[in-house]
């Protein structure tokens, strides 16, 4: 599973210029989801993602984790596997099948909203999605529940 997790002021998820999904201050994330993914993935990365602390404490350090004041908008994100192994055209066969996918998306999406005790949003799985988001710092960063090391 990999997610590449932004930290923003406002983001928001339209499809067919309809808003779907919409938060103020908190997390963007892009999920992408393994063809081999287990829950053990899944629970690995949602414990990284509640817990890393991004943001700032009371002294004005990153240094605390997503408040109950601050919202999260999951995006699913396929491309997040894509591979260039092969020359110039992605080929995501990495990537888990779209009913499985979506599955484990729609699981993921209630651990989050079991887990945090604020709003948690999430664009349309498998649409064609425009995304809006003004970043905080920037702050960007790579999980992948394949390669733990960094």
């Amino acid at each position: 599973m990999r997610c590449l997790l932004r930290r923003v002021t406002e983001a928001r998820v339209e499809v067919e210029k309809s808003v779907v999904g919409q938060i103020k201050t908190g997390l963007l994330l892009y999920l992408g989801i393994h063809h081999k993914d287990s829950s053990e993935d899944l629970d690995w990365i949602t414990k990284k993602i509640l817990g890393i602390r991004i943001f700032e404490d009371g002294d004005g350090k990153i240094n605390s984790p997503i408040s109950e004041s601050e919202g999260i908008l999951v995006v699913s994100q396929f491309t997040l596997f894509g591979n260039l192994k092969k020359g110039f055209r992605p080929s995501f066969h990495r990537a888990a099948p779209p009913q499985d996918a979506q599955q484990i998306y729609k699981i993921f999406l209630g651990k989050l909203e079991n887990e945090h005790p604020g709003p948690v949003q999430s664009g349309v799985f498998g649409a064609d999605m425009s995304v809006f988001a003004r970043d905080d710092g920037p702050v960007t960063i790579w999980l992948d529940s394949s390669n733990k090391d960094y």
